[in-house]
Parts: C-alpha cells; sequence; structure tokens
C-alpha cells in the first residue's frame, strides 16, 4: 500500500529534478554553466528564499552538475542552512574592495564555467542602487540569455506546486468571507481589509502551526481588500487603498490572496453595497459572461491568445469595447503575475499544470469597476477552477 505525500512544501527531489532539466539544456546548448540572479529563479532552483538588496546574490550551476550560491557575508549561514546546494560562497559586503563582481568571476572560474555560460541577465540587475561591471566583462565570458527556458519550465506546476495553490486559495477563500462579513455602510476600507487578513492570518496559522513557511516576497501574511477600488474608484483597475468609507450603491472591487511557501492564488470579486441599479445589474451580469467566454474558450492545446480574442469577440459583440482596460488575465504561482499572458499577443499553448487568472473587467466611469477574478487550472481535458467563491450579483449583494 502506497501513501500519497501531501507534505506542504517542495521536496529535495523536485528541486533535483529541476536542475536535472536545467543542466541539460545546458548540455543541449553546449554551455559551461549557468548563473541566475533573479531571487524568484533562485528560489525555483535551490528552495532559498531571501529578500533582494543592493547586495548581489546568485547561482552558479555548473554543467557538470555542481551547484553554489554567492551570497554576502550576512547571508552565509542563512544560505547554507536553507538552499539544496553543494557550496555557498561569500564576500564580505557591498560595493567591498574588491567588488563582488569580482569575487564571484572567480567563484565560477574555480567551477569550470567559463566560455560561454547561460544566464538570466549579464550582470547583477539595478537593486537598491546597486552598480557594477558586467558579467561578461568580469569573467571575461560570453553570454547568453535562459530566460525563456527558465519561464517555459516554471510555467508548469508540479503536483507539489498543485498543493501549495490549493492551500493558499484555501485561506484566501477564508479571508474574503471575512473581509464580505465585515465590509459595512460606515466603515472604512483600511478597518475592514485589516480586521479580515489578521482574522484569517490567525485562523491559517492556527491550523498549519510551525511547519507553515510564508517565503513570499509580496505579502506578508494572507490578505483580502479592496486596494481603493470602492465606488467610482472601482473603475481604475489598479488603484491605491485610500481609507474609503463605504456607502450605500458603492460597487467594491476585492482583492485575496495568501502566500504559502512562496505561492499565490488570486481570488478577486465584485460586490454591491444595497441592491442593484438597472445600470449596475447590466455591467455585473456582463462581467460574468465575459469570464464564463473565457472559461469556455480554455483548454489544452489553446494558444492563450484565441482565449483573449474570444473575449475581445463577447465585448464587439455586445458593444462593450468603451469599457475595456486590459487583457484576461495571466499566469501565477511564485509570482502574483507570471507568463504567459491571456493576450491577443501571447501565442502560447496552453499545457496541463498551467495555472492563470482569468479576469476580464468592465470599467465606467461615474459608475464603478466590475471585474472578478478565478485562478484555473489547465487540465488534461480541460480546466479546473480552483477558487470557488461564489460569482452570482445575489450572492455578492451586501446589506445596508
Amino acid at each position: 500500500m502506497s501513501i500519497q505525500n501531501t507534505q506542504l512544501r517542495i521536496s529535495d527531489a523536485e528541486y533535483r529534478a529541476r536542475c536535472v532539466a536545467l543542466q541539460s539544456h545546458l548540455h543541449e546548448n553546449q554551455l559551461s554553466g549557468v548563473v541566475l540572479f533573479d531571487a524568484d529563479y533562485i528560489k525555483y532552483y535551490t528552495g532559498f528564499h531571501f529578500i533582494p538588496t543592493e547586495r548581489p546574490m546568485a547561482f552558479a550551476f555548473s554543467a557538470n552538475g555542481e551547484r553554489a550560491l554567492f551570497v554576502p557575508r550576512l547571508e552565509a549561514e542563512h544560505a547554507k542552512a536553507n538552499a539544496l546546494i553543494d557550496r555557498v560562497d561569500h564576500y564580505p559586503e557591498y560595493p567591498g574592495d574588491p567588488h563582488p563582481i569580482v569575487t564571484l568571476a572567480k567563484m565560477l572560474k574555480d567551477m569550470g564555467i567559463a566560455g560561454t555560460v547561460g544566464a538570466d541577465s549579464d550582470g547583477y540587475p539595478w537593486v537598491f542602487g546597486y552598480r557594477g561591471a558586467p558579467l561578461s566583462e568580469a569573467a571575461g565570458v560570453t553570454v547568453r540569455n535562459v530566460r525563456a527556458f527558465i519561464e517555459d519550465q516554471m510555467m508548469i506546476k508540479s503536483p507539489a506546486e498543485l498543493n501549495l495553490l490549493r492551500e493558499s486559495v484555501r485561506w484566501a477563500n477564508l479571508a474574503h468571507v471575512l473581509l464580505q462579513r465585515y465590509t459595512v455602510v460606515g466603515a472604512s476600507e483600511t478597518h475592514v481589509s485589516e480586521r479580515a487578513s489578521l482574522e484569517a492570518t490567525h485562523a491559517m496559522l492556527d491550523a498549519l502551526g510551525p511547519i507553515y513557511r510564508n517565503q513570499s516576497p509580496y505579502y506578508d501574511s494572507v490578505v483580502a481588500g479592496y486596494r481603493g477600488q470602492i465606488g467610482r474608484n472601482a473603475a481604475i483597475p489598479h488603484a491605491l487603498a485610500a481609507n474609503i468609507t463605504f456607502q450605500p450603491g458603492d460597487v467594491l472591487v476585492t482583492g485575496a490572496s495568501a502566500p504559502v511557501w512562496g505561492y499565490h492564488c488570486e481570488l478577486e470579486r465584485s460586490m454591491i453595497m444595497g441592491a442593484a441599479t438597472d445600470e449596475q445589474k447590466f455591467f455585473f451580469d456582463h462581467m460574468v459572461g465575459l469570464q464564463d467566454a473565457a472559461f469556455a474558450a480554455m483548454g489544452p492545446g489553446v494558444p492563450c491568445s484565441e482565449v483573449d480574442k474570444a473575449v475581445r469577440g463577447y465585448f464587439n459583440k455586445h458593444d462593450l469595447m468603451p469599457y475595456w482596460k486590459h487583457h484576461t488575465g495571466h499566469a501565477i504561482g511564485l509570482r502574483y503575475h507570471e507568463a504567459p499572458f491571456l493576450d491577443t499577443g501571447d501565442n502560447t499553448v496552453m499545457q496541463p499544470g498551467m495555472v492563470f487568472t482569468v479576469e476580464p473587467g468592465l470599467y465606467k466611469s461615474g459608475v464603478g469597476g466590475f471585474r472578478h477574478s478565478d485562478t484555473v487550472l489547465i487540465t488534461d481535458d480541460g480546466i479546473e477552477m480552483m477558487t470557488y467563491y461564489p460569482r452570482d450579483l445575489e450572492s455578492l449583494t451586501l446589506p445596508v
């Protein structure tokens, strides 16, 4: 009898398998090794989560399989204790003398990473004012960009990653329940958002206990809120929180997520304070229709562009283009926005294991915005709705 391992983490074996796939790419392209500076890429291959600053950090992986982290002194013990790695090299401080990029070049030479190498950028990128020579200049190598391969690898979520995303969905759903429960006329978005987020966070920590890890650069805890998308401000898709007080008749656009071992879902809903007007009902119903059109178009083997075309077809059919502001959605996982994108310009073919947000919206100045967002998995024969919060107007109408 076999027992499925549903432990809430990425296993060491999975990190090694990711590295094996990267190593195969190095061999196929005759690269002596790869150097990655992007924090999400370093997490993906080593399991090491950290806060990027002006102090450069890098993951170096030779074609013969040696894995190393290059870190500042202050991260040395942290890296040794938490990264699945063969060696950790550190430098004293940035900018230092010699400059860290010079020390990195020596480490690469020692690892046999020379000649033509893969990298996500030609040197550490600008972070908090960092300046340094390009990798190609400092190490005397020819750099070939490997971002496309890594992004393609990250697009397909493993069963373990899907477990983490489902756990994120569970706590985002609770946070949204609380957000809706506490949203009343006269309350402020700050008070309601903080109350719902804090209570959901405490519930998650009580349930998961000491095994829980956040490991997200975006959220400190479970979050649910409005980000200023209240009343007429709801017509601004990326508004900012402004401590607005809820009033009868307001259209509300929500957002909820939960960081779970670095993975994030997305749950958004449109709600209305009190009975909807005919105009509000018109936009709400068409918003649901737009999302349904996207769901119907999604599936394995379908180009991402076709989903956005189907949604834009709905816009055109119902003369709604004056209220269009953005594409249909994007992938999600370690980042809250990932590639590929549900956009007419992205012809990436959807494959089982890809996870997307589906969030077409309608926005009318003076009335508000109407947008649901659900997290959706591409399966072997269609799609799976990972988020499950109610979508209908009756469930999302708040008493006044």
